[in-house]
């Protein structure tokens, strides 16, 4: 059976499609990444953790904005 947890590969990827869908907003947050502790943790499986990192009031306002908009269009 295979391991249903998540590889570094498979985190860098989601990163991306994360940076990709925010950048269509405008929004950027220059600390999104891999959570690399998060694969040496002693907790199994890994968790595999997409670290979303700080950001100004003015990008957490635009990201707000961003997500009620998406959720009010479907």
């Amino acid at each position: 059976m295979p391991d249903p947890s998540p590889t570094a590969h498979d985190v860098t990827l989601c990163v991306e499609d994360l940076r990709a869908a925010l950048a269509l907003h405008g929004i950027t947050l220059p600390s999104l990444g891999v959570d690399l502790p998060s694969f040496a943790s002693t907790y199994a499986p890994p968790a595999g953790l997409v670290a979303l990192g700080n950001c100004n009031t003015d990008t957490a306002h635009a990201l707000a904005t961003a997500l009620r908009k998406t959720a009010a269009e479907r």
